[in-house]
């Protein structure tokens, strides 16, 4: 009884063969697809499809000296991770974008100065190409001048603080879309908007209180801003502090949805109307903005394509380009809490 041979693993051979091009081509299309033309960079696309070849990881990697793998950094704790929806949003985007490169994402935390040192030491000795850095403090100089010294390819989400000419970053406009809001509100009639901040240390959190200063202007009243740390508990901190303070505010703008959410509870619990005693918006529209009752008015950040273009300008980077910084707009989602 003959039993047939098991099939042979299709080689850079058999698609050098198939799409009429040399194995050098080959080569170059697998490693980034640079000095190919656009004809053969197609042909080899079909012929990697046709013959069902894929890439041998542990070859590649002893041919390349590259790890073939990528960094998602979170510099968060842990909560944060699972109570933040955006950062799962990013983390998937880019997850996305970087399956259409045969490339695996890396989860790491570093939200402890413990975690910072393994994290560093693990980056550094070469187990990936590069780092996508999500959510970095300014207050994290030490952490971050390790992987700008080590020359490892860095993208940031959001400027980093400090390092702005050392990290390239793909971020939103932070402080047009803050000064948008305020517009909207003043428009809808409100006097005295309040704003619960994000923290300091952080370009997003810096960039929607600059931007709500500057759009009210003269009106500006120090009284009318707390500071939160995007977590739904201080939205509802930053609420409580607020009405204490003055009871006569008519809008909130909260630098987050989560903290948005967080003000929601309170200004209910108080009795007052959302949005007819008091006017709510939020920023981010994550999926927060939608489980609340009345859905918040909020700010939009492109998430999706935030995490695509930090995985393309990443790539870039990896492949020896100079990193490059993009800022991309926000849009005004109009709901019922304003």
């Amino acid at each position: 009884m003959s039993t047939a041979a098991p099939r042979r693993r299709p080689t850079i051979d058999d698609v050098a063969a198939a799409a009429g091009v040399s194995r050098g081509t080959v080569s170059r299309v697998l490693n980034g697809g640079h000095w190919v033309s656009p004809d053969s960079l197609s042909a080899v696309n079909a012929a990697i499809k046709k013959t069902g070849y894929r890439i041998n990881p542990h070859a590649r990697n002893l041919a390349t000296s590259r790890a073939n793998s990528v960094a998602f950094l979170l510099t968060e704790s842990h909560e944060r991770l699972f109570e933040d929806p955006n950062f799962s949003v990013l983390m998937r985007g880019a997850a996305q974008a970087l399956e259409e490169r045969d490339l695996p994402l890396v989860l790491l935390m570093a939200g402890t100065e413990a975690e910072q040192r393994r994290v560093t030491e693990f980056i550094t000795s070469g187990h990936v190409d590069g780092v996508l850095l999500v959510s970095s403090h300014a207050g994290r100089q030490g952490f971050l001048s390790e992987l700008v010294q080590s020359r490892v390819p860095a993208i940031a989400c959001g400027i980093p603080l400090g390092f702005e000419r050392k990290i390239g970053y793909v971020g939103s406009d932070d402080r047009e879309g803050a000064r948008t809001v305020v517009d909207f509100l003043r428009g809808q009639g409100r006097s005295r908007i309040a704003t619960i901040a994000g923290p300091q240390d952080t370009s997003g959190g810096i960039g929607r209180l600059e931007g709500y200063r500057e759009e009210l202007g003269d009106t500006f009243d120090e009284s009318l801003v707390v500071l939160g740390d995007y977590s739904r508990v201080s939205g509802a901190q930053g609420m409580t502090e607020l009405l204490a303070r003055d009871v006569s505010i008519d809008a909130v703008f909260a630098a987050n949805d989560l903290m948005a959410a967080g003000a929601l509870d309170v200004l209910q619990a108080s009795g007052r109307r959302v949005p007819e005693d008091v006017a709510l918006v939020g920023f981010d529209d994550s999926p927060v903005a939608v489980s609340t009752s009345p859905q918040l008015t909020t700010m939009r950040q492109p998430f999706d394509r935030i995490s695509h273009e930090m995985v393309r300008l990443l790539l870039e980077v990896i492949d020896g380009n100079q990193a490059a910084a993009m800022t991309l707009p926000t849009e005004l989602v109009r709901r019922e809490s304003a």
